[in-house]
């Protein structure tokens, strides 16, 4: 909820604006316009983490999706207009409520904090525990401060009415029944606009999650859930981290049809680059890094079928979602453009709501697909392969521009005697409460990756020694101040770290070997600390 009360009142106003210019023109296209926009405010809503407004703006968007048909015969009922009209205001004052209420002075918003003017939605990470039982979750909740959310426990008659929207609650359902649960559920979401709202449940079956969901909650967790999951999942979602917008290469012959296609994308927050002629797609494909290709159909001398199979012999680019665009509605003709190649088929023209959903869609499955490659399965870190393939691209991007880099290895200390102690699955975690201290301490410029083992390889862009020892001899302290829980039992663990540097040390393999042996010479020296060569 980083969200400055500025911009989401300028989404809100152009959403407003639009209805205002379809009530004064109903015609088809200003509908199409507004339905562009309610789609592009939802996922803005969504991507900020307001999500009480969200499902408000869903639920909306569902709904007019629905009377397309009608607003296409330029007929739209009465009624369906009222209906329309009423949900448009009601999300309105949602979000006007919201706004005012963290915009003003801190002290208007909660007198038992210090005064002052919030400069966003909100400046710190919270989270509530809400329930019966709130004393089972200290635990969690001491876990929690170490990585900088503060954790707050509330009775379930006692949630304060005015405070400021934490990032999110979790409701703990275990001593209610169904129907109590829902209702308490429906009341959280009625009153937390942009909380993120976490039930944890005795309850596990279909239709118990299906209500508890319906009723407005984003998140169930079985009761079976260890602790250490859940702790995962809060820091997950209280992460600052954004995704880079969005990127579609459009390959289309017609000027026309590529702007307006262009247009549309744009409404929504997605990037594009367009190609007139298909023998362009590989170049633009490596200049320009798109997510997904829109691929139209028939072009001269090459139809889009043609060009997909020839970017399909390049290893890069053989995952890279190719959405077809093409007025033919031959059904053996999409089918065959299926098989060879292609992952969608749009038939023209296009409905611009529909188009957004497809393309954002395949991305998310085609980002999803590479992180899974990417990344390592306990920590969501860089795996091995990804962080040694960043480190030659940092030094090739260094050597290019005169620039050094500190690169780190990190070890945990003395971790084979936490496994003997304590098991495995703690030990998995002291490795994930090191992993995500280094994603949420680290420069966004530093790259960071699970190198093996309870071994982390860093890479810190534009540092020398100097610099490179300041930042993680902090993320040092703080480490080893961390309470891991074991049955009623807490213990710490430290790490140790060698730093090796470019230039001085010129490639990959060897800077890794040197910040090795540097790591080698801080375990003899006694562990708990970081040792360089400068």
């Amino acid at each position: 909820m980083s969200c400055p009360p500025a911009d989401l009142k300028k989404k809100s106003d152009e959403l407003l604006f639009k209805w205002w210019t379809y009530l004064k023109s109903p015609d088809f296209e200003p509908f199409v316009e507004f339905a562009v926009c309610l789609s592009s405010f939802s996922d803005f809503l969504q991507n900020q983490g307001l999500s009480g407004l969200h499902q408000l703006s869903h639920q909306l968007e569902h709904k007019v999706l629905a009377l397309f048909d009608e607003a296409d015969q330029h007929q739209m009922s009465v009624d369906s207009l009222n209906e329309l009209c009423t949900q448009i205001e009601s999300l309105g004052v949602r979000v006007t409520h919201f706004i005012d209420s963290n915009s003003r002075p801190m002290e208007q918003r909660r007198e038992t904090q210090e005064a002052g003017i919030a400069s966003s939605l909100d400046a710190t990470q919270r989270v509530w525990f809400i329930g019966n039982s709130v004393s089972s979750w200290r635990a969690l909740m001491t876990q929690l401060t170490y990585f900088g959310i503060q954790a707050e426990p509330h009775p379930l008659q006692g949630v304060p009415c005015e405070a400021q929207e934490p990032s999110i609650l979790l409701f703990d359902t275990r001593d209610l029944a169904l129907a109590s649960a829902c209702d308490h559920i429906q009341a959280l979401r009625t009153r937390f606009s942009a909380s993120k709202l976490l039930v944890y449940s005795q309850l596990t079956d279909f239709n118990s999650v299906k209500v508890m969901l319906r009723a407005g909650c984003d998140l169930c967790f079985a009761a079976s859930t260890p602790q250490s999951t859940i702790l995962g999942r809060i820091i997950e979602l209280c992460s600052n981290e954004e995704e880079p917008p969005y990127r579609v290469l459009v390959v289309e012959d017609s000027p026309t049809a590529s702007m307006s296609i262009q247009r549309t994308l744009k409404q929504t927050g997605i990037e594009s680059f367009a190609v007139a002629n298909p023998a362009e797609v590989l170049n633009g494909l490596r200049q320009f890094q798109p997510d997904l290709v829109l691929m139209d159909m028939y072009m001269p001398d090459c139809t889009g079928v043609e060009a997909t199979r020839v970017i399909r012999q390049h290893a890069e680019f053989l995952s890279t979602p190719v959405v077809y665009l093409s007025g033919d509605g031959d059904m053996a003709l999409q089918v065959d453009a299926l098989r060879l190649g292609g992952d969608h088929f749009l038939t023209k023209p296009f409905n611009p709501v529909f188009l957004n959903a497809v393309v954002k869609s395949k991305i998310e499955r085609y980002r999803a697909l590479r992180r899974s490659m990417q990344n390592d399965g306990l920590t969501g870190l860089f795996n091995h392969r990804t962080i040694k393939e960043k480190l030659n691209a940092a030094i090739n991007e260094a050597a290019s521009s005169g620039k050094q880099i500190a690169v780190a290895m990190i070890d945990i200390d003395q971790f084979k005697t936490v496994n003997d102690n304590y098991g495995h699955p703690t030990g998995d975690q002291v490795i994930r409460s090191l992993a995500w201290l280094l994603k949420q301490r680290l420069r966004k410029t530093d790259l960071v990756g699970r190198y093996g083992g309870e071994e982390f390889l860093v890479i810190l862009p534009g540092s020398d020694f100097n610099q490179a020892f300041e930042i993680l001899d902090r993320i040092r302290v703080d480490f080893s101040r961390i309470r891991h829980p074991f049955e009623e039992r807490w213990f710490k663990s430290t790490f140790s770290a060698g730093v090796s540097h470019f230039p001085s040390t010129r490639n990959a393999e060897a800077l890794v070997n040197e910040a090795d042996q540097m790591l080698y010479d801080a375990k003899l020296g006694g562990r708990n600390c970081i040792l360089t060569r400068g």
